[in-house]
């Protein structure tokens, strides 16, 4: 049995962080892109176990969209292509998903439960 993340859970938190976004999109650069880190690496710890990975990766690419939509509407004109939003990741790297729990090399610890 595969586990993977809740469609209401992946949206649920979308949804909040895009308004996140849209409130605080005109604050610094560096200081969003912190943030942002805190806020993946807890979603990571909670999220990424064995059978998750593929929902966890899409969750991030829909938060990297989200991020750059809301960084180009900072003024009256677009800040960023993808080019240009893709060298400031490259720059400030945002934390890529790994498997945290490998709930298959926990049966071994658990046995006696099952």
């Amino acid at each position: 049995m595969k586990r993977k993340t809740s469609k209401k859970k992946m949206q649920a938190k979308l949804k909040e962080s895009k308004e996140w976004f849209k409130t605080n999109r005109h604050q610094n650069m560096v200081e969003l892109i912190d943030r942002l880190r805190r806020s993946l690496n807890g979603y990571y710890n909670y999220y990424c176990i064995t059978d998750n990975t593929n929902n966890v990766a899409k969750f991030v690419r829909e938060i990297v969209k989200q991020f750059f939509k809301w960084m180009n509407r900072r003024s009256q004109r677009k800040s960023f292509t993808w080019e240009k939003f893709h060298l400031l990741l490259r720059k400030f790297p945002l934390p890529k998903p790994k498997v945290k729990v490998n709930i298959y090399d926990l049966r071994d610890h658990i046995s006696y439960i099952l």
